[in-house]
This record gives structure tokens, sequence and C-alpha cells, in this order.
């Protein structure tokens, strides 16, 4: 990925701690550098935020999306290499309200990369080793099964792949809970 900002929200409770371990197993360097998350912009739909982007404008931006927008109860797919990569993912429904909080993303105003891909809502489990056939087979039979909750979006500036740094975090407030 390129230089930018990115907007996730970090996984918690049973869930993250699942993520985690797998991550650890598979690819520890992933697991050291990042907190188990959704990504939700930066690598697909909308492409990394303009790093010359303050804390106070997407506070602006992202303020009322975050206030106008309930937690969400979401499930995972099954794992996948993500597009066309030998990354291995596990997937979100890319419709319904995660999208919608997506495409309020996009229309905020705020400056973005064009995307290198179609909005794939996804935690990554497999990033920075060149997995061995047997070690792919076993990563793509993982379930996770435990409902993910999306309560909070953050934004995080990356400078490369392994280098970021949290610069705002907003709790979602909106009055329903929404869940798929």
């Amino acid at each position: 990925m390129k230089s930018g900002i990115v907007i996730i929200s970090e996984l918690t409770g049973s869930v993250r701690e699942r993520v985690l371990e797998v991550q650890r197993r598979v690819d520890p360097k992933l697991a050291a550098n990042m907190p188990p998350h959704v990504t939700i912009t930066g690598s697909s739909g909308i492409g990394p935020i303009s790093t010359h982007t303050t804390a106070a404008e997407l506070e602006r931006a992202l303020g009322p999306i975050a206030s106008e927008t309930a937690p969400m109860t979401l499930r995972f797919g099954r794992p996948m290499r993500f597009m066309q990569t030998n990354i291995v993912v596990l997937p979100l429904d890319p419709h319904g309200p995660l999208r919608a909080l997506h495409d309020r993303i996009r229309t905020s105003g705020l400056l973005y990369e064009q995307p290198r891909f179609t909005f794939t809502p996804h935690v990554t489990l497999s990033f920075f080793r060149e997995l061995a056939p047997a070690e792919v087979e076993s990563l793509l039979a993982v379930r996770i099964d435990e409902p993910v909750i999306i309560d909070r979006i953050a934004a995080h500036r990356t400078v490369d792949v392994v280098k970021s740094s949290k610069l705002l975090e907003l709790r979602l407030t909106g009055d329903v809970t929404v869940s798929r």
C-alpha cells in the first residue's frame, strides 16, 4: 500500500484474540505491526486518504458520520485470497451498513487516491509471508464464527506497510444497532 491515511475498526474481545492468534501463527510480522482490524478504506473502494489531511480535518469530516452511524454486528465470510494476491483475508459483506459507512466516508469531502480494488471490507490474516501450499490450505480452512462488532472507526497514517500512527478514533453512536 502507498503512504496515506486508512480508516479501520480495531477488533475487540474474543474475535480480536482469535484473529491475533492466527496472525501470530502464520504472519508474526503482521501481528506485531498493526492491531487486528477491519479495513474499511485504504486498500479497496477508496484509496488512501491524502497524507496532507490533518487530524482536525478528519474529525470535521468523520465526526458527523460517526455520530449518525449505529454500531454494527457482522459476520465473517470464509477466508479468501485478496484480489489476485497471495494475501489471505476474512471478508465481510460489502453491502448493507458497512457499505453505507464506506460510502459516507467516500463522499465526505476528504481527498483520497484512486482505489486499486473494488470495496472489499476485510480482516487480513496473512500479508508478509510467502505461504507454502499446505499453509494456505490450512488458513483457508479457518472459521471464525463469533460476531464482529464495528462500534468505532480510527484513522491511521501509514508511512509504509509496517509503520502507522493513529490520528483519530471515533465511536459510532447512532441510535439503532444494525445486524446483518
